[in-house]
Order: C-alpha cells, then structure tokens, then sequence
C-alpha cells in the first residue's frame, strides 16, 4: 500500500484493531451503528432501534453523503437511514466477472457530488462515508496491479473468475498452488484500493477540503486463504477475518502515532460523533477513540453466526470472541466449544490452550456476563 503508507506521518494508527464480526452483515453494524450484530436477534433489515451515525450527525447540521457498492449495505436493509445522499449502485450494470462498480467509478460519483456540495454550501461541516468492494471476491484483478505482486503471473480475466467459481465458492484449498494464486491476486486488488485512496485524496485536494477533513480508513473484515481451512469470509473469529486496518488521517498531525493496545471498531462511530460535538448517541455501545490519551481500551467482542458460504442458514448458530490484553477466547455455541489464544505467542491461533491456561476462566466468565447483559441471542 504505497500510498497509504506515504500518509502515516499524518495518521494515528491502531496495530491491533479488531472487527465486531468476520463478514458484511455481522462488521458493519458496528462501524456505523456501534453495536452488536445480535441484539436483536438475526435480521437481515437494520433494525430500527439501532442508530447510524449518519443520523446522529445530521441532527447536528452536518451534510451527510454515502457512496457504496455493497447489496448487503443497501437501501433495501435500511441503510440509507440519515443520508442526505445515498448511493448503493443497486440499480447500475455490472461486469459479469465482476459484480460490484470499481472503486474508480465510486470516486466520480464523489466528485461531482463534493463539488456541488462545496459550491452550494461552503459554510457547513459534511460526512462522507465511502466504500470500496474492489479487494472482496471475486478477485479479478488489472494488470498494472498484477505486475506489481507477481510480474511473471500471467492470467486472463476469465481465468480469475474461474478461481472464484471453482476454489473459492467450494471451500477449496487442497491445491496450495491455487490458494498462492489466490493471495496474489487479492494482493493486487489491495494495491488497487492503494490507487482509489490516492485518487480519492487528489478529488479532495483540489475540492480545496482535504486540510480540512479528518479521514478514517477501516474495514469490516479480511479474508482467509486456508489458515483455518477455509477460504473466504465465513463465521470464524480468527485474526485474519476480525483483525483489521485501522487509522485517522489528521492534517493537523505534525507526526505519525502507533496505538498498540486492542481497539474495536465499535468505537469509529463515537469517535466521529466526538468529533462533530455529538457526544453522547442513544444506543452507542462503544466510546470516542479521542483524544487518545484519554481512551481507555476495554475489551474487544464481536458475534456472527457460524455460517459456510455468503448466506446464513437458519440451523447456522452464533459464535462469540472477547479479546482481552493478548489473550483472545471464541465460544462456538452450536458446537459448545471453547478456544482461547495467546496471540502474541501464537498470532497465528494454532495452539488452543483454554484447557491449560489459568486465565481462560476469567474470559470465559467475562464473555458469558456481556451475553447476559447486553441480551445477545
């Protein structure tokens, strides 16, 4: 990530940032609700008790405008909630081999929308949330990119898809040849994001806003390329799913800073209702991450339903992680079992040691008091 590597000395970065959840549904109620993803109950429609942050800073006088292209986030599932402008891309053409709208074409619906916005009201304070699908699955990555990871990898688009379609789709990961593939073309499609953020700050730049705009980078979930198993983004809470980028782009920054302490992405939305002056949002369960010499990291919890594939079913069961120092605990209640890591021994999560390590009562003990608390089914 070149380029967002560039920007660092401007950033606050969190090293161990941590999603609510391993996939879509389950992440983004904690990016911008900050909550839970079962407190009430599975639905696949944002429920209406919970509150967007889009909501909570509009009622402070903020424009507020949202530009994404992820069907799960859509206005179908009450997402658009708050947004003086919303754009899901439902209803626009796509690639065959490609089913969401590139993060280039997002950012043109960004820039016209921010030079109007700029125009019409120079005055007032604007969220803009902004969402690239360009690094999900399936991973059909350009060339540019593809010479970058790999410059002898020759393969055809088609060829990509057909990875998708053959290994990814099934679970897969018997050919270690074709996972390799896999990482690198997912690699591509990083450097591809890289590239969107770069334009993304040139568009704000020559909006004359970028001096002005505290940025946040984040995601709702990483992938998994048979660490576990597996492929993809199914209901597992291991750290190459839950474990997440994290960083606040300040221009006012004279230096970078490295947060080392677990954080959770429940916390982005207190964080940017702080910074708008809304400091206390109905239904918030997370706390401003600034100003970060106040902050005081809590333990990180996230829930999900076990699901294989993108859908979940109904005889799917939750599962639970609660993150505490560098240990991590993970309840599987359909299977009633028990894993607990130490992930600075074993990032990797390879070594269970809920039997053997005297802590493991405590976070069993803790995890179980917020199941009860909170109502989590």
């Amino acid at each position: 990530t070149p380029f967002m590597d560039s920007i660092q000395e401007k950033c606050l970065r969190f090293e161990k940032a941590y999603a609510t959840g391993p996939y879509t549904q389950a992440s983004f109620p904690g990016i911008l609700t900050s909550t839970y993803y079962l407190e009430y109950g599975r639905q696949m429609m944002l429920p209406s008790g919970k509150t967007l942050i889009s909501e909570a800073v509009k009622k402070e006088g903020v424009i507020t405008a949202a530009f994404h292209s992820n069907p799960y986030l859509s206005e179908d599932f009450g997402w658009n909630r708050g947004w003086d402008i919303f754009y899901d891309s439902i209803d626009d053409d796509v690639p065959d081999l490609y089913p969401f709208i590139r993060g280039k074409q997002i950012n043109k619906k960004v820039e016209t929308w921010l030079s109007g916005n700029i125009r019409d009201d120079m005055d007032r304070s604007f969220f803009l949330w902004v969402h690239y699908m360009d690094v999900h699955e399936p991973y059909v990555a350009e060339e540019e990119f593809i010479n970058v990871v790999d410059a002898n990898l020759k393969l055809e688009k088609e060829e990509m898809f057909g990875l998708f379609r053959e290994v990814i789709l099934k679970r897969d990961i018997s050919d270690k040849e074709n996972v390799g593939l896999l990482k690198k073309l997912y690699s591509a499609k990083v450097l591809e994001v890289d590239s969107c953020m770069r334009e993304l700050f040139h568009i704000f730049d020559l909006a004359g806003v970028l001096d002005k705009s505290v940025i946040f980078f984040a995601s709702d979930h990483g992938d998994e390329f048979g660490e576990h198993g597996g492929l993809s983004h199914d209901g597992k809470m291991y750290t190459e799913l839950v474990g997440v980028p994290l960083f606040i782009y300040d221009p006012g920054r004279s230096s970078g800073e490295v947060y080392t302490k677990p954080v959770s992405n429940i916390n982005i939305s207190p964080t940017i209702a702080h910074l708008f002056g809304s400091e206390k949002v109905k239904g918030f369960k997370g706390s401003s991450l600034l100003p970060i010499e106040e902050f005081r990291a809590p333990s990180c919890f996230g829930e999900a339903i076990n699901k294989r594939g993108h859908r979940e079913k109904k005889e799917d069961n939750p599962i639970y992680y609660c993150l505490r120092d560098n240990r991590k605990i993970i309840f599987d209640k359909g299977a009633d079992s028990w894993e607990l890591y130490d992930i600075e021994d074993d990032p990797g999560e390879k070594r269970n040691c809920f039997d053997g390590d005297k802590r493991a009562g405590g976070l069993k003990q803790e995890l179980e008091s917020l199941l009860q608390n909170r109502q989590l089914t």
